[in-house]
């Protein structure tokens, strides 16, 4: 391929695209560069078509290298990249969801995009640009695709919208919107009184959101802003594919329309598709609907021995469903729309509520919404317990974490159980960003905190299911959340002529045969997050608008009843959870509570038994099971760090002797030197005459020199009563 460079001026920064005679195998691939932050995309197809599979055979890698951020990562005996981080995971479903639509139907060959990150600026997030350069690899590839998808984020401070803000702009916003767009596919008639071509419109096709409790109508000036912006970048990766783009492979269907058999499965079928999907328990959804599709296996193979029938009618029976679903919800007779639980189109299901479920956990909550259930497990532990991050991009701590777990009896299935995969990371990070605005400082309360949902039973928007039931752990764990949240998922039915239903709370079937799935999250003042995946081109403000206050709605009706089991968090700590007090000292002091070799902080833990950590700031927090222990801890650290002041009185131990006086320890690791001259108010000749090693004595402080040395004195307590508090270590 010709080396080409392409430029586009995007948010105050160059958007560069090059292509290059690098990855000269990929069907497709090239270079884009943000600022310094440069990636690199590829698009591999197979020959062959896969017709034993009966879903689209897409993987997308996201690949960090610690080499783009100057670093070397890893063990001390592994210094490689390993398995994907969180991160890379969650960037590789976000480019993922975006381009997946785009894909013709009834392509079944493998396909392959991997992005690989080869220089990072520390300035621009390497996933907006991952997604343009995967837009761009499949553009001017010859696999089937029918991009381009534009792909841009919008910060907001104050009343000022920011496009592609930098890291350091991102963490004084109050909001985090990544969204992608793409254009309609053609033209289509609009039923005006003056019937007119309507123009290409850009539809929104997949949206990432973190926010900080902002209003719906925040969200939709921030689209609105970005709008313009996304048309441009579309524009111009058409200019570029239409200048280097290769031709596209044609795809020929894997078998032609059959007529007579389609008709035979029509006849067959009758009324029974119906009288299966349209009813509430998913149990007997999912076995009907088994049935007939055994049923209907045996009636064409019984008929029609060769194999390729028995694959259409399979194929036929699925596209059957969807239409039945899609026309009863969009298009049925006059007052009979329904869906196929019989709910109204903004109704919930029954939902139920209940912490304080696990007798010996620090906090518990379980949410039911028809036969979604998820039940959370909050444990509290000390600032030690953070989770480190060493990443490419993230090198820091983590005091928040929420885990999400879908175990296959959930769905009434028997797989191997392995380890989180993609979805299991995806749901959890989504219920996480969601609560995390919420969650207090840790000033206010210094705790690690980490929250495991387990889900029990799925039949739709389990992560949603997942953060009222987190919500509802940390306020029975007395966790003091900024406010309750909730979350809700809601799907969309649309016909081709761009007739549309909006429907809350969307279960099994309505999500797998349905064109939309919307989860947004948030409390009753805003939304903290939400994330958007379609199964059509994408779809207008207009939806977009309408679907954000049927969400909104439907996450005050839950919130309600959440707060009916509990409505704010719980005044104290579970007793099981351990205690955690905060002390600031003198950062300069921090090497004597350490003490050589770690010998005094170790003794305090020992004897105290608590675990103790020291931030550079000074900042000391004491964790302990037992009040009084931590009581203890803090009164000897407080006494280690005490300053010393002139006139002050102490009891303390003789620890040295020498010719010239006694070496008095006041403090915890302080001493203080009692001249000979300072031991009684007489001449003595031998320090031993008054004082051994071992002996108690009172002192008290006559100075301090520059250098910070005490000088004390036993002949000047005569008289003085001394002040117990100051003596207690």
């Amino acid at each position: 391929m010709e080396s080409r460079k392409f430029k586009l001026q995007l948010g105050g920064r160059d958007l560069i695209v090059e292509t290059r005679s690098l990855a000269e195998q990929a069907n497709g691939s090239v270079l884009v560069q943000y600022g310094d932050t440069l990636v690199l995309a590829t698009a591999v197809m197979t020959e062959q078509q896969r017709q034993d599979l009966d879903f689209f055979p897409l993987t997308v890698e996201y690949e960090e290298r610690f080499y783009a951020a100057g670093k070397i990562l890893g063990s001390r005996f592994i210094r490689r990249e390993s398995r994907p981080s969180d991160e890379a995971i969650l960037t590789a479903r976000f480019i993922d969801r975006a381009i997946r639509p785009k894909f013709p139907k009834g392509l079944k060959k493998e396909i392959q995009v991997v992005i690989t990150c080869l220089s990072w600026d520390k300035e621009n997030d390497p996933d907006i640009i991952s997604l343009i350069a995967a837009s761009l690899a499949l553009a001017i590839s010859d696999i089937p695709w029918s991009g381009p998808i534009a792909c841009l984020r919008i910060g907001k401070k104050e009343t000022n919208l920011i496009l592609n803000p930098t890291y350091s702009q991102r963490e004084e916003s109050d909001l985090d919107l990544a969204l992608a767009a793409t254009r309609s596919a053609s033209p289509k008639k609009e039923k005006t009184l003056k019937s007119r071509i309507a123009p290409i419109q850009t539809l929104i096709n997949m949206i990432e959101l973190e926010a900080k409790e902002i209003p719906e109508q925040e969200i939709l000036k921030a689209i609105e802003f970005a709008k313009p912006e996304l048309k441009r970048l579309i524009d111009f990766q058409e200019e570029i594919r239409e200048k280097i783009g290769k031709q596209k492979i044609r795809i020929e269907q894997p078998t032609a329309p059959d007529p007579e058999l389609e008709k035979e499965i029509k006849e067959f079928l009758k009324d029974k598709l119906e009288q299966a999907l349209f009813r509430t328990d998913k149990i007997e959804r999912k076995q009907n609907l088994n049935d007939i599709k055994q049923d209907l296996i045996y009636f064409i193979e019984g008929k029609y021995p060769e194999m390729g029938k028995t694959s259409y009618a399979k194929d036929f029976l699925e596209k059957e469903i969807k239409e039945l679903i899609h026309k009863n919800i969009i298009n049925p007779p006059v007052g009979k729309e329904k869906r196929p639980d019989a709910r109204k189109f903004d109704e919930i299901r029954e939902i139920q509520t209940e912490v304080g479920l696990l007798p010996r956990t620090h906090g518990s909550g379980f949410f039911s919404r028809g036969q979604t259930k998820a039940l959370s497990i909050l444990t509290l532990g000390s600032p030690n317990d953070i989770r480190l991050l060493e990443g490419m991009e993230i090198v820091g701590k983590k005091r928040f974490m929420h885990h999400y777990n879908f175990p296959p009896y959930s769905t009434g299935e028997i797989k191997p159980m392995r380890g989180p995969g993609r979805r299991e990371i995806g749901h959890g990070m989504l219920a996480e960003k969601a609560l995390l605005p919420l969650i207090p400082g840790s000033e206010e309360f210094p705790y690690t905190i980490r929250i495991v949902t387990e889900i029990l039973s799925s039949n739709g928007s389990t992560s949603m299911a997942a953060i009222s039931s987190s919500c509802l752990a940390l306020m029975d764990a007395g966790v003091p959340i900024k406010a309750p949240a909730a979350g809700i998922a809601l799907g969309l039915m649309q016909d081709n002529s761009g007739n549309y239903k909006i429907l809350t709370d969307i279960q099994g079937p309505e999500d797998h045969y349905g064109d939309m799935d919307f989860k947004i999250a948030g409390t009753e003042k805003g939304i903290t997050a939400g994330q958007m995946d379609v199964k059509i081109e994408g779809i207008t403000q207009e939806i977009l608008k309408n679907v954000l206050e049927q969400g909104r709605k439907a996450r005050l009706e839950i919130l309600s009843k959440m707060k009916a089991c509990l409505e704010k968090p719980r005044p104290k700590l579970s007793p099981f959870a351990p205690r955690v007090y905060s002390l600031q000292i003198n950062p300069e002091k921090i090497r004597e509570v350490i003490g050589p070799g770690g010998k005094i902080i170790n003794g305090i833990i020992k004897e105290c038994e608590v675990s103790i950590d020291i931030e550079d700031t000074g900042k000391v927090f004491v964790t302990a099971e037992k009040e009084e222990s931590a009581k203890k801890a803090i009164d000897w650290i407080k006494n280690i760090t005490r300053e010393v002041k002139v006139g002050e009185l102490f009891q303390g131990e003789v620890k040295r002797i020498l010719d010239f006086g006694a070496f008095v320890e006041v403090l915890p690791g302080q001493e203080g030197l009692v001249h000979i001259s300072e031991l009684a108010p007489y001449r003595v000749n031998k320090v031993q005459d008054i004082v051994k090693i071992g002996d108690i004595v009172s002192v008290k402080v006559i100075s301090i020199d520059e250098q910070g040395r005490i000088n004390l004195s036993i002949k000047q307590t005569k008289g003085q009563s001394l002040n117990r508090d100051d003596s207690e270590f």
